[in-house]
């Protein structure tokens, strides 16, 4: 089962999403994402905030108290770390700086083509 955000949670991580071209927050499975490029750099899952790193990146995060696999519990997402619950949009600034920037540089994912609708004659 996918947890719900509050409002709050919602609010909570729109206020930590940062303010540069091209970055867009939508709705992603009952939760929320930010995206760059249309690739997902920063989640909501729940009432926890998680950014995509580098391996490097992300093993000096999980070192921090409070952070973790980000995502369902059986099934956490690859590469991505949960901030602690307690840190500030301040605190996590460096990580979601982190994260935009690795996401970024990656080729930019292309829109799939319509759906054709009906069937063909």
């Amino acid at each position: 089962m996918v947890p719900k955000p509050t409002d709050a949670d919602c609010e909570r991580f729109r206020s930590f999403v940062p303010d540069l071209a091209g970055v867009e927050v939508k709705p992603m499975f009952g939760n929320l994402g930010a995206f760059i490029n249309r690739k997902m750099f920063m989640g909501l899952f729940g009432s926890d905030i998680g950014v995509k790193l580098p391996e490097e990146e992300r093993e000096e995060l999980l070192a921090e108290a409070g952070s973790g696999p980000f995502g369902p519990i059986e099934r956490p997402m690859g590469g991505y770390v949960t901030l602690p619950g307690n840190w500030s949009a301040d605190q996590a600034e460096r990580w979601i700086q982190a994260a935009h920037r690795a996401v970024a540089a990656l080729p930019a994912k292309t829109a799939k083509p319509p759906k054709a609708k009906g069937r063909p004659t």
